[in-house]
């Protein structure tokens, strides 16, 4: 069904307020969310709100949490998240990579113990606003299978670049798996069988059932989802684990945190990692004629020839900002399992629960 953004938008608000977030604070994990819900990336929007309500009720995500610096320098910092809400951590993480990229022209910085983030993108895209190339990196619980293995050692691991270009804002966001395990949970939500080759048994061998794959990255059994590229080398499946083992070192090997593998073993603790950078591109030249080189080689790749059956091609970033634009004044679908999951939620923490009907 569809339901009214603004209406979402105020409910997840109060949701993480009545958690004991501030106002703001809870305005800033809320925008997160929902901003993947407008871009069309159900796996990562309110769909996670059952997944940060068992987080923080059970100690992993420590609501009124401080983080600090360990180590810095002009253009880093090592920071220390103390269990805080990964969307908090993220955005002062970025905000000062920011800063530093504005002063001496880069600015980096690696964070340890911190908890989910949402999409990757969303920080990339506070640095692109900055007019900077923004980059971030997360890792996560292992859930992503070595090629040629059968056990998840690295995990989603997502790799994200946004670069300020005319009309649309250049911004890539991609697991280094096949999919998130977010996009297995929708479709065990949905009672849908996995496609071919995204994912692997405990045996290392495909398996389509979701169902038994997220149980089975749960236990630790084994197997688990396919990196970038799909199961084996054919398609380039050992180029997507060298992305996700490139990402562990930015976010948790650098930051002295946790790797994939070690991530979300303890019942308080989930140890996740972030690496965040924002580049002034001025320090190559000139940054209008960068940015108009940019935005020039975007729209020559949309005007390309296309592929029989094809009227458009995309940019990274582009499909998503227009849908941002459609949806963001109206309405965003939410699936009956998600809401009668939300409803749940609201319940438990004393807030209104929405009242139909939702547009």
């Amino acid at each position: 069904m569809d339901i009214n953004t603004k209406i979402v938008r105020e409910f997840c608000e109060k949701l993480f307020f009545a958690y004991g977030f501030s106002e703001d604070e809870s305005k800033i994990i809320t925008d997160v969310l929902l901003l993947a819900d407008l871009y069309g990336i159900e796996s990562h929007g309110i769909h996670r709100l059952v997944r940060y309500h068992d987080e923080i009720t059970s100690g992993q995500v420590a609501v009124k949490a401080k983080t600090g610096i360990v180590h810095e320098t002009a253009i880093s910092a090592t920071m220390e998240a103390n269990k805080a809400m990964g969307q908090l951590v993220g955005v002062e993480a970025m905000k000062l990579a920011v800063k530093k990229a504005q002063t001496s022209g880069c600015g980096m910085v690696t964070v340890r113990n911190s908890n989910h983030y949402g999409i990757a993108a969303y920080y990339t895209e506070l640095a692109a606003a900055e007019d900077l190339i923004g980059i971030s990196m997360t890792n996560t619980e292992a859930i992503c299978v070595p090629t040629f293995g059968s056990q998840a050692m690295t995990g989603t691991n997502a790799l994200a670049l946004a670069m300020p270009a005319e009309p649309f804002v250049f911004s890539y966001d991609a697991s280094t798996t096949v999919v998130p395990r977010g996009k297995l949970e929708v479709y065990r939500k949905n009672g849908q069988p996995l496609p071919d080759l995204w994912a692997l048994d405990a045996n290392g061998k495909p398996c389509s059932d979701a169902a038994m794959v997220i149980d089975n990255i749960i236990n630790k059994a084994g197997g688990g989802i396919a990196p970038l590229g799909g199961i084996g080398t054919l398609h380039g499946g050992h180029k997507g684990y060298g992305l996700s083992v490139i990402v562990d070192l930015f976010s948790a090997v650098a930051s002295g945190g946790l790797t994939s593998n070690f991530v979300n073993r303890q019942p308080a603790h989930t140890g996740i990692c972030h690496y965040f950078m924002a580049i002034d591109y001025g320090i190559f030249g000139e940054k209008t004629s960068i940015k108009n080189n940019m935005s020039k080689f975007l729209q020559e790749l949309r005007d390309s020839k296309k592929a029989e059956g094809h009227n458009r091609i995309y940019t990274h970033g582009e499909m998503e900002s227009e849908l941002k634009s459609r949806r963001e004044n109206t309405t965003i679908p939410v699936s009956e399992k998600t809401l009668e999951e939300m409803q749940k939620i609201a319940g438990e923490l004393n807030v209104t629960p929405l009242t139909l009907p939702l547009l």
